[in-house]
């Protein structure tokens, strides 16, 4: 099921511990760094048979004073093919429910350097999103706290987050 719109927490940083299949993560590179023209920032997050994981297409922030085209390292990263890592004939051991639970989901999408990860507008039953306050904003406890959303007598809902950001003394 989806989740209503999240209601929207001033000064706080959101980020979210699991990501269903077919959620699309967008990166934005910082200020003063640009992307090659052409490079595709999104990641998919897909099931596969070992659990869901992050499709990434390659991609790097540049300094936008020296972004050049014709940087042959970088021709040749894009071109590199994946390792395969080489399959074990060793049968696999039967892992414990919450472990399978949590395949299901593709966890945080990795850093990358001058660029951060934008939060879709979309959420699934059973995400859960973190919430921290800015700093600055962080006075008063708790500076943290979280959201999951589930479903409730039928309803969608967001649980109530205990934590206001607020910068009073």
């Amino acid at each position: 099921g989806k989740c209503p719109l999240l209601p929207r927490t001033e000064f706080a940083d959101v980020t979210a511990e699991r990501y269903p299949p077919q959620t699309r993560l967008y990166y934005e590179c910082d200020p003063g760094y640009d992307r090659k023209a052409g490079a595709y920032l999104g990641i998919q997050c897909e099931s596969e048979q070992q659990g869901a994981v992050w499709k990434y297409k390659l991609f790097k922030c540049f300094d936008e004073k020296n972004l050049s085209s014709t940087d042959p390292t970088m021709e040749l990263e894009l071109t590199q093919k994946p390792e395969r890592e080489p399959r074990s004939s060793a049968p696999q051991k039967q892992e414990d429910l919450s472990e399978s639970k949590k395949k299901d989901f593709c966890g945080p999408p990795k850093t990358i350097p001058h660029a951060s990860i934008k939060l879709p507008q979309q959420h699934f039953v059973g995400q859960i999103l973190h919430f921290k306050c800015q700093t600055g904003y962080d006075k008063r406890p708790p500076t943290f706290g979280s959201r999951t959303c589930k479903e409730e007598n039928g309803k969608i809902i967001w649980t109530p987050l205990d934590m206001r950001c607020t910068n009073d003394s």
